[in-house]
């Protein structure tokens, strides 16, 4: 008998996005969508755009004092980010 190397299909459909160098868009997406479950429901209320750029997450914040409030809290809101999705996807936060 030979022995199979068996994989689950989360592998296999890992592997073949990472080839297809579609794997950081696929996760850069999903921490853009985790945006309002870590922040909150209020905080997202008042955020008008969210987009990474060179493992920078840029936050749109309407009201000059929460973007104060959430300055302050960059490190944390990195990890919850992070943890999130799973992996190292973003390093900082830029709130404007």
């Amino acid at each position: 008998m030979f022995k199979r190397d068996v994989k689950t299909i989360r592998e296999i459909l890992l592997r073949n996005l990472r080839q297809q160098g579609l794997e950081t868009p696929l996760l850069q997406k999903r921490l853009m969508d985790a945006w309002p479950d870590v922040a909150g429901e209020v905080i997202a209320g008042y955020t008008t755009n969210v987009r990474i750029y060179n493992q920078t997450l840029y936050v749109s914040i309407s009201v000059p004092a929460l973007r104060a409030d959430l300055s302050m809290k960059r490190v944390e809101l990195v990890k919850k980010l992070n943890d999130n999705v799973g992996s190292h996807v973003i390093a900082d936060i830029r709130f404007c």
